[in-house]
């Protein structure tokens, strides 16, 4: 394999963009398009690429994880997203993965607070009023200052989420797998402390990705530890929080409300109860998803591509036990 001339299939159904950009910046490289996912096993045993640049576009079934790891797979699999879980897992030793962690995180964050001052601001009961054309002079706003945040995973998304709680002037605590001093955070603690955690909790962001370890870690115990008032936004993955907790949890009050952006079952059934609840923020895995995002995941992994024909140490390498 040629580092000077990489093969590089790029996996999207909107590849073209991203092909015309490759070339110009790497113009050396070799380039196919790959738009469809039952094309892959045929296209790598013909191409025999170096490198797959992948972006998830056709949601999980039918993915071709095996073809990807298989013999004719490429050493290097570069993930146009952060989630990897739609991989499994897979041989470090033969095969090198890495996202694109980071390039939502600002959105995602953004997301995350207006979600919170959705409920602050009540802006269901502002919206209410003006239907009405009450004017309640005796309504009063909630400030988001000094009320504590509490994040689960501090990655750079919710290394994102701790920037903007600080200049929110809230109170920000964090979890990790391992615990050390961050920027932006008042409290660092081991994700096993948050049974103690919820109590103190007026905001919840969760930003895990969807690995063994975190699969259902939020239920129904540490639902009813949570403040009745407290207000949880879910931008990790379906299957980290409990769906059935949730959905009881929102249903009898024991906790305010929820920004939900995803969920265990994507495209969300119609006939999920999550739809007529008002008392959420319901949107279609979205809160990442911004114009251009992918020309900017794309170009991350340009100069990724840069570093591996350089022989330099590539970015966002993920390890498959940690699944990040």
């Amino acid at each position: 394999m040629s580092r000077d001339a990489p093969r590089v299939i790029i996996m999207n159904d909107a590849a073209g963009p991203m092909a015309a950009r490759l070339r110009e910046a790497v113009p050396e490289a070799e380039v196919a398009e790959l738009t469809r996912y039952e094309e892959t096993a045929a296209l790598l045993a013909e191409f025999r690429p170096d490198v797959v640049y992948s972006i998830k576009f056709a949601g999980n079934e039918g993915f071709p994880v095996e073809a990807l790891f298989g013999p004719d797979g490429p050493e290097w699999v570069s993930v146009g997203g952060s989630g990897c879980d739609h991989l499994g897992t897979w041989d470090a030793g033969r095969v090198t993965v890495t996202n694109s962690a980071g390039v939502a995180a600002h959105m995602m964050a953004e997301y995350a607070f207006g979600c919170a001052l959705h409920f602050s601001l009540d802006i269901p009961g502002l919206a209410k009023d003006k239907a009405a054309r009450r004017w309640d002079s005796a309504r009063m706003m909630a400030p988001l200052k000094g009320r504590t945040l509490v994040i689960v995973g501090l990655g750079q998304t919710g290394q994102a989420v701790a920037a903007r709680g600080q200049a929110f002037g809230m109170h920000v605590i964090g979890t990790r797998a391992r615990p050390e001093p961050m920027e932006n955070l008042d409290e660092v603690h081991a994700a096993d402390a948050l049974p103690e955690l919820w109590g103190r909790a007026d905001m919840i962001v969760v930003a895990v990705p969807l690995l063994p370890s975190t699969r259902g870690m939020i239920g129904a115990a540490d639902f009813a530890a949570m403040k009745c008032s407290a207000v949880v936004v879910d931008v990790s993955r379906g299957g980290v929080i409990d769906s059935g907790a949730l959905l009881a949890a929102l249903q009898e009050g024991r906790i305010a409300g929820a920004g939900l952006d995803v969920f265990a079952e994507e495209p969300l059934p119609e006939e999920s109860p999550f739809w007529d609840l008002d008392n959420i923020i319901l949107s279609p895995h979205a809160s990442g998803v911004y114009e251009g995002w992918d020309l900017n995941s794309f170009d991350m992994f340009i100069e990724n591509l840069k570093r591996w024909q350089r022989g330099e140490a590539l970015s966002n390498v993920v390890e498959p036990a940690r699944g990040y």
